[in-house]
């Protein structure tokens, strides 16, 4: 069978399988990103309900970073990386390892270094690049603050089941190579 037929075949089954119904203004659940996508196909819905959830960690973890500990996610992710990288990272490396820009991550670095929170080195072999090192106060800071952030997130997860939680975790990881594999025919 031709490969087109066969993402045809596999989109065709996807958009007929069905789900249950979206609960919208139930109490103790959020509402879904667009709740009348009731007639999407499925993966449709599905990608609204993980968009949904997704949102709604990341707002309430960015409303928490900003009012306990006047920072931001990006901030909380460079140290993040940094972190897990006494030696370092070249910023080249860690704007890969971050998905941003270079230019987003040069700000957020320089906002860092005058917190005291990393330094900036050049790198002796080729100066246009730069090393970027979290501090002794950056790792305290940082410890201090996933800490923290471990707790929240705990906390959102708390209302499932620990066997769902594992379920839940396989699924996304079989979605994540989906997504890889998609990306390669693309």
């Amino acid at each position: 069978m031709p490969h087109a037929a066969c993402q045809n075949r596999r989109r065709d089954s996807l958009s007929t399988q069905s789900m249950e119904p979206i609960l919208v203004d139930s109490p103790g659940t959020l509402a879904e990103k667009h709740e009348d996508a009731v007639s999407e196909p499925a993966a449709v819905r599905l990608w609204l309900r993980l968009l949904t959830c997704s949102m709604t960690i990341e707002k309430r973890v960015r409303r928490r970073l900003a009012e306990e500990f006047d920072t931001t996610l990006p901030r909380f992710d460079v140290l993040a990386a940094l972190d897990r990288r006494s030696e370092g990272m070249m910023m080249g490396e860690l704007s890969q390892a971050l998905l941003v820009t270079n230019a987003n991550l040069t700000a957020l670095a320089r906002q860092l270094q005058s917190l005291g929170y990393l330094e900036m080195h050049r790198d002796p072999n080729d100066r246009r690049s730069w090393l970027v090192q979290i501090t002794d106060s950056g790792r305290t800071h940082f410890r201090e603050v996933a800490t923290e952030h471990h707790h929240w997130i705990a906390s959102m997860f708390a209302g499932m089941k620990a066997d769902h939680s594992q379920q839940l975790y396989a699924l996304l990881a079989e979605l994540k190579e989906s997504l890889a594999a998609s990306a390669e025919r693309s």
